[in-house]
């Protein structure tokens, strides 16, 4: 019998802690050097990137990486009326974020402005009465032990909450 040495199986062990790394199947390593990282830290570091007053009325949508078609970009959503307070400070933003990684991450950034009104407020509050769907709380109210109904019910409000 032949042995295969282009297979993508690991086949060798290694004893003791592994790295996060070399556990992950090859697919998800692909998605995670293709732009997981960048967005990843930039989401965490984004009051440090554009300052304590713009991180309210910001923040990063997507990122897409550089390929042979274009540059890489950051999509950034704006609140509507503080899109010329970012375009000011675009710059800045680039030279802070190319600064924290240590090599030219961004070379361009793109503003989509939305509108913050306070009819999602008012939506939110309206979904916490009814927290779960009709079919399924009439399967919840359908059980006749109490506590387990009210344990779904506690259940349902978490869920909705993450």
């Amino acid at each position: 019998m032949s042995y295969k040495n282009n297979i993508k199986q690991r086949n060798y062990s290694i004893q003791g802690l592994r790295s996060f790394k070399d556990t992950l199947p090859t697919s998800i390593k692909k998605i995670i050097k293709k732009k997981g990282h960048v967005y990843s830290e930039t989401l965490n570091n984004w009051k440090y990137i554009v300052g304590k007053d713009l991180v309210k009325v910001c923040y990063p949508k997507t990122f897409k990486n550089s390929n042979r078609f274009g540059v890489s970009t950051l999509l950034v959503m704006v609140k509507r009326g503080h899109e010329v307070d970012l375009e000011y400070s675009k710059k800045v933003i680039m030279d802070k974020m190319n600064s924290f990684f240590g090599y030219a991450v961004v070379e361009k950034l793109k503003f989509i402005s939305f509108d913050d009104n306070q009819n999602i407020l008012s939506s939110d509050v309206n979904k916490e009465k009814n927290v779960t769907i009709k079919k399924y709380q009439n399967k919840i109210n359908d059980i006749k032990n109490d506590k387990i109904k009210k344990s779904l019910i506690e259940l349902t409000k978490v869920f909705k909450q993450k």
